[in-house]
């Protein structure tokens, strides 16, 4: 199996891990702990990838402003997706955020000059349109105030995954990845200390799912993420990673009793197609 290959099956693997913990965070959603919440799981989440980069190569001098950057990335596109969960089903946060997949190309386009081919454009737009109908289901679309959030969010998510695709082949994934989760989790704590009041009973009502997303969404999935891009271009990391749209929202269902409709179904499909076509070449 080629590194590429592999990195896309990684990349497949996360999207399972990232669309699961939106069901988790639905959960702790309705205490409106949002940016300790954040803090919280995503200091968790460096802790348990310390000791296993502790020994890797450090990022140095300038490097670390990669770092600093993807966490700051991180710090605002996390707040935005959980802020909006208080007010949007899992699904709808999960089309939302996924829209990343069409932000992508056109960053990397106006930024790097890099023009994407008709066929990773079919791909995108295949995605994004499968997200629309996951979304409405067939219905007439009306924007809530937490689906702006989680728009607002999905081009934050953008700019990481152009930055975790631009730095991430030059520096360590363990150490990159403990580097931007201890900046996110500082940067959430130290709003959430000032604006969300907080206490022993809210920190055990969503103890599992801080656990469950600090160890796995964020310890292992953001890690494998980085690691991942070091071989698969940035559109491609993302068109993957739209599938947590459609995990979300079979997450959602099995596990928070959300509906899915024959056009919520045929977006499953789209988003997947979209995926599958992407990979022509690489499985060449």
């Amino acid at each position: 199996m080629s590194p590429r290959l592999r990195a896309d099956l990684t990349l497949l693997l996360v999207a399972v891990i990232w669309g699961s913990a939106f069901a988790a965070q639905r959960v702790v959603a309705v205490t409106g702990a949002v940016f300790i919440f954040n803090g919280l799981r995503f200091l968790l989440g460096a802790l348990a990838i310390y000791p296993f980069a502790r020994k890797r190569p450090w990022p140095k001098g300038s490097q670390w402003w990669a770092v600093l950057l993807a966490g700051a990335l991180l710090f605002v596109a996390a707040a935005l997706q959980q802020a909006g969960m208080r007010t949007t089903t899992a699904a709808n946060a999960g089309f939302f955020t996924g829209l990343y997949v069409v932000f992508v190309p056109f960053l990397l386009w106006t930024g790097w000059r890099e023009q994407p081919t008709w066929l990773l454009l079919v791909s995108v737009f295949l995605a994004a349109g499968g997200a629309y109908l996951l979304s409405t289901g067939g219905e007439t679309f009306r924007l809530h105030p937490g689906d702006e959030l989680e728009l607002l969010g999905a081009v934050f998510w953008a700019c990481h995954v152009v930055v975790v695709g631009k730095f991430a082949p030059r520096l360590d994934a363990l150490a990159f990845s403990v580097g931007q989760f201890a900046v996110c989790g500082v940067l959430n704590l130290a709003v959430g200390v000032v604006t969300e009041p907080f206490d022993g009973a809210i920190l055990r009502s969503f103890m599992w799912p801080l656990l469950y997303t600090g160890l796995l969404s964020v310890g292992i999935g953001y890690t494998l993420q980085v690691w991942a891009q070091r071989f698969t271009p940035a559109t491609h990391a993302a068109l993957i990673l739209s599938a947590e749209t459609v995990l979300a929202a079979l997450f959602g269902y099995l596990l928070l009793g959300e509906t899915l409709t024959a056009f919520q179904l045929a977006g499953c499909v789209s988003i997947l197609a979209g995926i599958v076509l992407a990979q022509v070449k690489v499985v060449r």
